[in-house]
């Protein structure tokens, strides 16, 4: 009686991967395979693909894109009958360097009765627990000399930040300067000032202050052909719609850059801070404005690049008899004319005049505080009470923070998490209301606006620096009850304050 005998087919299945390769060449992996083809012919069998992950690590625990889809091949054709598959990679620490991925690998491979081999040595069938077993313990060690690398990584990572000296690259707005000892090699640098990016910093911050949009500033930086940090570097990922060599700024990158804390000389490692070795860029004082500025967007649902009109958003503009805000809409008889857009009394309707008149009002009593050469003088005070008022806002968000990461690890439960971010939440508005309070003028936001040159400067300004000059000036605008009959706009009816000048003086 014939006997069917199932032919065996053996397929190998090549893998390679190198840690470090920041120019992408591809050297190692290239070398690696071509010793793996050579050496697969002792195996015997067909070559059924090549994987490779270049410039990835396997102890970080980020994506490998070739590992996976090699570990999904080899299963998949393991499982058909009549094939005996072999992963074969040039050492198993090109396969694998953590624990559990390891692990995971053995168990899925010994389901399928599949086999791994190394170049280097070691053929090992994962059916077999003692196979598997010798497997586990040569990547242990694997294991272990990555850890111990990682833990010198860290130790002289955390020991450049306590020295206040950059990781990595130079950071944009400053270059790197080398040192050299008697015999010409590199003994150490630092970094200073870079000539034309420290000034586009600066100009980033200042306009950010001055009241222009993040999309705006973003398509003017773009226009004006100024390149992006990264910009010629290379890069596994680029953001969508970023251009390849990376020189398009995004409003990601223009907040980064506003906000980061080198910009005053502050070098952060692990969350904590340390003094920096580099030259500051702004002014703490800016910096701090700056963060506030974004942190009050983040928890505002108000767009900057959406706002047309002038007064009728945050604390400016209120209603003279109930206190209210006040709101634009659309009023007048259709029959007559044009219906107006129109500020009125957000609540209950009590009073509302013509947009387009009281902007102008209000606009000409700033430009006329502008105009004087001595306002600067003027309006110059101490920032230190309000920088106190940000700074506990800013202490009072990291609890919030930390208080997320205990519920996180069981230390409290959801309730004590609600409460606790419902009362943080009110005392962070508080501290916030404070600092605008006590803050002096912002004079960067008025920058080019004092004197006689506000004239021309106002009116080719936007509806968001507009508004942000007021703000800056403190102005206060209170529209009453107007006790004249007939058309026309009733300036006496309406009540301006500004920093020095309350709405009843």
């Amino acid at each position: 009686m014939a006997l069917n005998v199932i032919q065996l087919r053996i397929l190998v299945f090549l893998y390679a991967r190198i840690s470090e390769d920041p120019r992408d060449q591809k050297r190692g992996v290239k070398r690696q395979m071509k010793d793996l083809y050579a050496w697969a012919e002792e195996l015997g069998g067909e070559i059924a693909g090549e994987w490779t992950d270049n410039d990835l690590s396997a102890h970080t625990g980020e994506e490998r894109p070739g590992y996976d889809q090699l570990m999904a091949a080899a299963l998949a054709a393991a499982a058909q009958p009549g094939v005996r598959v072999i992963v074969a990679a040039y050492h198993p620490s090109r396969l694998w360097r953590r624990r559990v991925e390891r692990a995971q690998a053995i168990e899925d491979l010994r389901q399928v009765k599949a086999f791994v081999a190394f170049e280097s040595g070691g053929y090992f069938a994962m059916a077999k627990a003692s196979d598997r077993s010798q497997l586990a313990n040569l990547g242990e060690s694997d294991t272990a000399e990555s850890e111990v690398k990682s833990e010198r990584v860290q130790r002289a990572a955390r020991e450049r930040a306590e020295e206040g000296r950059a990781n990595g690259p130079v950071a944009y707005g400053w270059k790197r300067v080398y040192e050299h000892d008697d015999d010409g090699k590199v003994s150490g640098f630092h970094d200073v000032e870079h000539p034309e990016q420290a000034g586009i910093v600066r100009d980033i911050v200042k306009r950010l202050l001055g009241g222009e949009s993040v999309l705006s500033l973003t398509t003017s930086l773009n226009a004006a052909g100024i390149p992006a940090p990264g910009a010629g570097q290379k890069r596994k990922l680029r953001a969508v719609g970023q251009a390849a060599d990376g020189s398009r700024w995004s409003k990601s990158s223009v907040r980064k850059v506003a906000t980061r804390a080198a910009n005053v000389a502050i070098r952060t490692h692990n969350g904590t801070e340390y003094p920096a070795a580099w030259p500051a860029l702004v002014t703490a004082e800016q910096h701090a404005r700056i963060t506030d500025l974004f942190a009050q967007r983040a928890g505002s649902r108000d767009k900057p690049a959406q706002r047309v009109h002038l007064l009728s958003w945050g604390e400016v503009c209120i209603c003279g008899e109930c206190r209210g805000p006040i709101c634009v809409s659309l009023r007048g008889n259709a029959k007559r004319g044009t219906r107006q857009p129109t500020y009125v009394c957000q609540e209950r309707g009590c009073v509302g005049r013509n947009e387009e008149a009281l902007d102008r009002h209000v606009e000409a009593i700033v430009v006329e505080v502008l105009a004087d050469p001595q306002a600067a003088d003027v309006f110059r005070g101490d920032q230190s009470a309000a920088l106190a008022a940000i700074e506990r806002a800013e202490a009072l968000r990291l609890r919030q923070g930390e208080a997320a990461d205990d519920f996180a690890d069981g230390i409290i439960t959801r309730e004590q998490l609600r409460r606790i971010t419902r009362k943080l939440a009110g005392q962070i508005d508080e501290a916030r209301a404070e600092a605008r309070r006590l803050q002096p003028v912002d004079l960067t936001a008025l920058d080019g606006l004092i004197g006689q040159q506000v004239y021309e400067k106002w009116p080719k300004l936007t509806v968001q620096q507009k508004r942000r000059a007021i703000e800056a000036l403190k102005v206060r605008v209170r529209i009453n009850r107007s006790v004249r009959r007939g058309p026309g706009f009733d300036a006496g009816s309406v009540d301006v304050g500004w920093h020095g000048r309350d709405l009843d003086a």
